[in-house]
Formats: structure tokens, C-alpha cells, sequence
């Protein structure tokens, strides 16, 4: 029987993690929950093996979840029953493997299961976040306004990745073309004045020797450089898949000018926004804020939420803990500890959310507006020293022909 490691959180919030085993995920999930505890993250302990498995296996994109979110709240607020909803869904879906997702969560209402259970036994397509929020829905019997607030909760999710998604869209192509230019130049400029300098018979200027080795590594050694360039990337992952590795790298991140203002801006958007909706899904606060600081990626930023949970275990409620521990923006705790003075903590959390993501689309425009025009002069530059490089060689040769 297989083993799979769970991190869960019990009913008084705290979080426990292990392994078990289980003939699959769905059972580990629901063993957990028969035991009192909301689970959070199930995998295989199976090793390399397992990982790449998982990896090959087609899932869910997030644009997939959010529409069928947004499908199927739409249908249940027009008064179709659940199991009808799930059917007109499976036939408007042209995905295939959407279609076999939707089915099976048909079957399994049909056979008397709970949307949620239907939804934990899919195998990790939809998120824990995502699951808990719908059983939420299911115990208030307002699923449909529920799926509603998730779906509004993916889409600006899916907006904020999109905005700096865009906005790296342009240096991107900027940085291609430069790297192309200068390869060109290399590759089929350069070598034109190799035979001049040849016979040129007296050395070369230093700059010329560097510009024609590197014509001549680029030329004879292109696949040596593609394959540096592979083996980099992989043990990068391979170093950041280790906790501390990982945490060092994140911490080093958020120290940047400008990147790491980003980085904790859009943090705190996500934090907030998720948050926001658990609580107005009826959620207590601690589960809620345990559910919610996953989404959040920096580890910087993660460590101070558990100690934010830590504290609102005791009786130090929300806004008290974040400021001790500086986690989000200045404004950010104001508004918090405002909206938790006066019972709106989760309206104020949406307000804190709104502003933060103006505050990154602000930020990613003020990057780009620095980013382009150093990449421009930057290619300049390397440009221009190439040639200047070239035009040493060729005065040199002058001077000696006369």
C-alpha cells in the first residue's frame, strides 16, 4: 500500500503533518477528516519516481476551474438541483478531459456524496483552499452564492498573475532580441574581418581578442553553451527545492530595491483577498487564516503569518500580531486592525486587497518604465563595444600599412 504525506490543521487551528498509508489520496483525505482534522496537502511519498508521475498526469488549469466555478454558480442561482447543474456543464465543456472531471463528479453525487468529498477525491485537481471553501458552502446551504465569491476569488487571482505576467511580456522579447543581435553579430560579422586581422601579422588589441574568442566559442561550442545552460537551470530547481536553500533565496528576494516592494505587495494582495473570502464564507478566522497563508509564496512572508497564527491561538487576535511581526504593509495592518476593531475584518481585508493590487499594477509599471531603458542602453553598449573592438583592429592595421 502506498504512503502519502499530509499537512492538515485541527478544529482549534493548530497544523499537524505526517505520513500514511492509504490505497490512494481520497481515502488519506478521508481518514483525516474522520479524525477531526481539515487537510491541507496530500502527495505521494513515493519518491522521484511518484513526483514525475504526478508531473506527466494532465490537471485542471486555473482558467478550467475558474469558468466551471463560474458555470456551475450560475446554474445553481437559476434553481437547477446539483446533479442537473454538473450535466448541462459536461455538455457545454469541449475539453476533453474536463468533460471526464465533470463526470465523475457527477457520478459521485449521484451516488450520494457531498460536493466537496467529490471534489477531494479528484486526485489534486482542485486546491484544499478550493475544497474547504465549497464544504463551507455546503454547511451555510448557500453553495450557490459560495461557488459565486470563489469564482469572483479566481478571477482576480488570474488578474493579478496576468498583470505581471503582460508587463514582463515586453522586457522579455527586449532582452531576446538583444541576446540575438549580439549572437548574430558573432556568428556572422566578426568572422568577416577574422582573414584581415590574420594577415594583419602584429598582435591584436585586447578588446579584438576578446570579441573574436567569443565568435569563435559561440560558433564552435553553441551546443556545449545550450547544454550550460540546461544543467544551470536544473540545479537551480534541485537547490531550491530544498527548504533552506529555499528560504535564504526568498529572503534574499524580498531585500531587492523595487523587486522585493513588488513581491510583498502582491503577497499581500493574495493574502488578503483569500482570506477576505474565507471569512465571508463563513470560515473561523484561525482556519481561515491556516487555509489562507498557503497561497503565499514567499517564505519570508509565510514564517510571519505562522507566527501570526501562533499568536491569535492565545488571544492576540489578528491585528496585534502583525504588526509585532511587520508582515504586511504599514497601511495594510492599519486597515486591518481597523476593521477588526469594528467586526467588518473581512470587508476591510477586500478593501486592503483592492489597494494592493492598484499598488502592484502601480509598481510593475514603475519597474518596466527602469527596466526597458537599461536593457536598451545596455545593448548599446555591448553592441558598440564590439564594434569598437573591430575598429581598433582595422586602425591598428592602418598604422602599420603606413
Amino acid at each position: 500500500m502506498p504512503r502519502y504525506f499530509y499537512k492538515a490543521v485541527k478544529l482549534d487551528g493548530e497544523e499537524v503533518e505526517g505520513e500514511q498509508e492509504a490505497p490512494d489520496e481520497a481515502a488519506l483525505v478521508r481518514r483525516l477528516q474522520a479524525d477531526g482534522l481539515i487537510p491541507l496537502k496530500t502527495r505521494s511519498a513515493g519518491g522521484l519516481t511518484a513526483t514525475l508521475a504526478r508531473r506527466r498526469r494532465r490537471s485542471l488549469t486555473a482558467k478550467d476551474v475558474e469558468m466551471v466555478t463560474r458555470q456551475l454558480a450560475t446554474l445553481l442561482q437559476a434553481g437547477l438541483p446539483l446533479d442537473r447543474s454538473l450535466t448541462v456543464l459536461s455538455g457545454l465543456s469541449t475539453d476533453e478531459h474536463v468533460v471526464r472531471v465533470l463526470a465523475d463528479l457527477q457520478d459521485r453525487v449521484r451516488g450520494g456524496a457531498t460536493l466537496s468529498a467529490a471534489l477531494e477525491a479528484q486526485d489534486g485537481q482542485f486546491s484544499k483552499l478550493y475544497v474547504n471553501m465549497v464544504r463551507a458552502g455546503e454547511a451555510s446551504g448557500a453553495l450557490d452564492e459560495v461557488l459565486a465569491r470563489l469564482a469572483d476569488y479566481l478571477e482576480r487571482s488570474a488578474e493579478l498573475r496576468g498583470t505581471v505576467t503582460s508587463a514582463l511580456v515586453y522586457p522579455s522579447i527586449l532582452l531576446v532580441v538583444a541576446g540575438l543581435s549580439v549572437i548574430m553579430l558573432l556568428v556572422f560579422v566578426v568572422p568577416q574581418f577574422t582573414v584581415l586581422f590574420d594577415d594583419m601579422g602584429a598582435a591584436l588589441p585586447l578588446p579584438t581578442r576578446i570579441v573574436v574568442g567569443a565568435g569563435d566559442l559561440v560558433r564552435g561550442y553553441w551546443w556545449a553553451l545550450l547544454v550550460l545552460v540546461a544543467v544551470f537551470a536544473v540545479v537551480l530547481e534541485r537547490w531550491l527545492m530544498d527548504p533552506d536553500n529555499r528560504r535564504r533565496f526568498d529572503y534574499g528576494v524580498m531585500a531587492l530595491p523595487l523587486f522585493g516592494d513588488l513581491i510583498w505587495k502582491m503577497e499581500t494582495a493574495r493574502f488578503c483577498h483569500t482570506l477576505s473570502t474565507l471569512l465571508k464564507n463563513g470560515l473561523p478566522l484561525l482556519t481561515g487564516l491556516n487555509l489562507a497563508k498557503e497561497v503565499v509564496g514567499n517564505r519570508k512572508v509565510g514564517e510571519g503569518l505562522n507566527e501570526v497564527a501562533d499568536g491569535l491561538k492565545h488571544g492576540r487576535g489578528l491585528a496585534e500580531p502583525l504588526t509585532t511581526r511587520a508582515v504586511l504593509p504599514e497601511l495594510a495592518l492599519q486597515m486591518i486592525r481597523v476593521g477588526e476593531e469594528s467586526g467588518t475584518l473581512d470587508a476591510m481585508l477586500a478593501k486592503v486587497a483592492d489597494i494592493f493590487d492598484r499598488e502592484t499594477r502601480a509598481s510593475v509599471q514603475r519597474l518596466l518604465t527602469l527596466l526597458e531603458p537599461v536593457l536598451i542602453i545596455g545593448l548599446g553598449i555591448v553592441i558598440a563595444g564590439i564594434i569598437v573592438s573591430i575598429l581598433m583592429a582595422i586602425l591598428g592595421a592602418n598604422e602599420l600599412v603606413f
